[in-house]
């Protein structure tokens, strides 16, 4: 891992390989390990390069008082980071570690609406966008208050119920039964987590702007990648987004619920036949 600094955060960043800049950004509440088989054999064609977010794994929070002058309900003084602040601090590490072509984007479930805005902001920065089990549709009034209301919880007694309660929604049941050491390294990853950075996506994720009027403009070439039997981010709610954009292409991956990466085979074969003619 490396230590990258980036305004006043500082982000960890692990690095392997050598190669087109693959960009992996992770989902919420984890941090850059879900990627692991993608680091392990993608970095044989590419440099892989897979941070942990602000205040997720190894990478810093601010101090409360850099966050919010004012404490919220919970009494911590805790303020959305957007996925817009995400994207941007992405592209600061970028520049950080002096990685100036292009890059192919690849987000999970909260690193796709990153992704989103990564697109928006910062086009030139792109040279292809892989989208993995998220949406486009913004959070409807219901949806903004359980998110608020985890927050609130998780400021309060900690992420230990968020990681029972997201168990059964991330991954299938097949690999609920046949991989626990991967489900329980998961939860572990949740537990693990600063309950304020929590709190910060939960407030930003409830933020971020709708955008399903902008995919008929988005001609990057673009591969959608959902797992069937995701109940989070459903596969043809993801085949939906793929073909409202002009060059993009769904493969669903059988077996596989909204952590499709525990498919990491089918995962990073698409993964490897969409960027084949980038490379």
């Amino acid at each position: 891992m490396q230590r990258v600094a980036v305004g006043q955060e500082t982000l960890s960043v692990e690095i392997q390989g050598s190669g087109p800049p693959l960009l992996l950004v992770h989902g919420f509440p984890l941090d850059h390990t879900m990627w692991k088989h993608q680091i392990e054999e993608l970095a044989d064609q590419f440099q892989v390069i897979a941070p942990d977010l602000r205040g997720f794994g190894a990478s810093a929070l601010a101090e409360p008082h850099d966050l919010s002058d004012e404490p919220g309900p919970s009494g911590q003084a805790v303020s959305a980071i957007t996925m817009e602040q995400y994207a941007d601090e992405l592209v600061g590490m970028l520049d950080a570690l002096r990685i100036d072509q292009p890059v192919a984007f690849c987000g999970l479930s909260m690193g796709g609406y990153i992704g989103w805005q990564f697109l928006m902001r910062h086009a030139d920065r792109l040279g292809r966008l892989i989208m993995c089990d998220t949406k486009v549709v913004a959070d409807s009034p219901q949806v903004k208050q359980v998110r608020m209301e985890t927050a609130e919880r998780v400021l309060h007694e900690g992420p230990g119920f968020l990681a029972e309660v997201m168990r059964d929604r991330l991954f299938s049941p097949t690999s609920l039964r046949d991989k626990p050491t991967a489900v329980e390294a998961t939860q572990q990853v949740i537990r693990d987590t600063n309950p304020r950075a929590i709190a910060a996506a939960l407030y930003g994720m409830a933020e971020r702007p709708d955008m399903r009027d902008r995919l008929p403009s988005i001609d990057l070439p673009s591969l959608l990648i959902g797992g069937e039997l995701d109940v989070i981010s459903p596969a043809e709610e993801m085949r939906g987004i793929a073909q409202s954009m002009p060059n993009a292409k769904f493969i669903p991956i059988p077996q596989a619920g909204h952590m499709a990466l525990e498919r990491p085979q089918e995962v990073n074969s698409a993964i490897r036949e969409f960027l084949s003619d980038w490379v």
